[in-house]
């Protein structure tokens, strides 16, 4: 080959190499294959640990023989519970699984330990969601009160109410105060982003839970001890209803699962 061959099979092949990343970028993996963090497709833990951005994306912390929580929330899953949402609801147009998998990116401890503490903690954490928004039906609470406690730290604009938002339904300003802060919004000019976008709504969720909920589940507390990190009022007899409401949906999540709920579940 000559010269200016050699020179424009060389000049081909890094043209085709450039194009090639610029496709990998866009993470446009096939199915089953994970996005990485630079935006590229594979299977191994460079693709699908930590910075995972799309596919059965889990945590390098993740101990093996576990099982990973984009494979036990999916579609099917999902659906089930905003299925149950009247059409008419706000949060049938707000809430997604996408959504919750991108918040997902951000919190790589949840979900962490053996096989059945996953299970239990997906199964606990859908069970509160589904309670707190009525199967997803909700993105704000019906009692629209200001929710401001007197905070040096978290002083409340007098403009904004507090009252939940988000899967979760975070409130008072403490809570949106520190949550915007640590997810990067400003939680108390502004409480409404929460409901206006949903991967904060599901990352707000995950802040609160992680911060008073996770260790709970993952120590074997039981289910209770999360009812009392969430409404400790519905406690002891304050809302038994709303207790056994709860409680339903962890069962009946932990039986879809496949893990037994445990011990401790009622408060």
């Amino acid at each position: 080959m000559s010269s200016f061959g050699r020179a424009f099979a060389i000049l081909m092949a890094v043209a085709c190499m450039a194009s090639t990343l610029v496709v990998a970028q866009k993470c446009g993996c096939a199915s089953g294959l994970c996005c990485s963090r630079w935006g590229y497709c594979g299977t191994t833990a460079a693709y699908c640990g930590d910075g995972c951005q799309q596919g059965p994306c889990y945590s390098s912390t993740t101990p093996s023989g576990s099982v990973m929580v984009p494979n036990l929330v999916t579609d099917a899953f999902f659906n089930r519970i905003i299925n149950q949402a009247s059409s008419s609801c706000a949060g049938k147009r707000f809430y997604t699984r996408s959504a919750f998998l991108s918040a997902l990116r951000s919190y790589p401890q949840f979900g962490s330990g053996s096989s059945d503490v996953v299970k239990r903690e997906v199964a606990a954490f859908f069970a509160h969601l589904t309670h707190e928004t009525g199967h997803f039906c909700y993105i704000e609470e019906i009692a629209k009160a200001t929710y401001c406690q007197s905070s040096r730290t978290w002083p409340c604009n007098p403009n904004k109410k507090y009252y939940g938002r988000g899967p979760l339904q975070i409130t008072w300003n403490y809570n949106y105060g520190a949550a915007g802060r640590s997810i990067g919004f400003d939680g108390l000019n502004k409480p409404e982003t929460v409901a206006n976008n949903v991967v904060i709504a599901f990352k707000t969720a995950f802040w609160f839970w992680m911060n008073n909920v996770h260790s709970r589940i993952v120590s074997g507390q039981g289910f209770a001890s999360s009812i009392r990190a969430i409404n400790g009022g519905e406690c002891n007899g304050g809302n038994k209803r709303a207790v056994n409401a709860r409680v339903k949906y962890y069962t009946q999540y932990c039986n879809q699962l496949g893990v037994s709920p445990g011990n401790n579940l009622s408060c």
